[in-house]
């Protein structure tokens, strides 16, 4: 009489989420995650070259008109040059997958879409595009369920 040897366990499936955090919701929200925090982080590099280039020299940019939300670019470059700081800290935060990178991501591009919406007189197209871009980065940030055991 001979016996079988039961057969081996199946292999764990492999964890495709960022950060490792064994995200079960839509899987083009978890692969927006991903997508979403490399374009926090380009998108705040941008922002910081656009505030440095508005703090340097003011002659760079110019208005189309008179806007009630006007400012002096100076005021515009530092304003650029902060949020894309504190985006490129929430964007390299979404790699780990960390609760406290959505929240404080999802806060800071509000910003960056309020500001970019403020900077159209100055650049439409590029504005144009970093709120479309914010909005994705928003919805992949919100549409994100983790099953992390808390």
């Amino acid at each position: 009489m001979t016996s079988a040897a039961p057969p081996p366990p199946a292999p764990p499936a492999p964890d495709r989420t960022p950060g490792g955090s064994g995200g079960t919701g839509d899987p083009l929200a978890t692969g927006g995650l991903a997508l979403g925090g490399t374009l926090m982080v380009v998108y705040g590099l941008f922002a910081v070259l656009q505030g440095i280039t508005a703090i340097a020299d003011d002659e760079v940019y110019t208005s189309f008109g008179e806007y009630v939300f006007e400012f002096d670019l100076t005021a515009w470059g530092w304003i650029h040059l902060i949020v894309g700081v504190l985006v490129v800290a929430a964007g390299f935060g979404l790699f780990t997958g960390a609760a406290w990178a959505r929240v404080v991501g999802a806060v800071v591009v509000g910003l960056a879409l309020i500001a970019n919406f403020m900077w159209l007189p100055y650049q439409p197209f590029w504005s144009i595009i970093m709120i479309l871009t914010g909005l994705f980065v928003l919805w992949s940030v919100f549409n994100y369920r983790s099953t992390r055991s808390a």
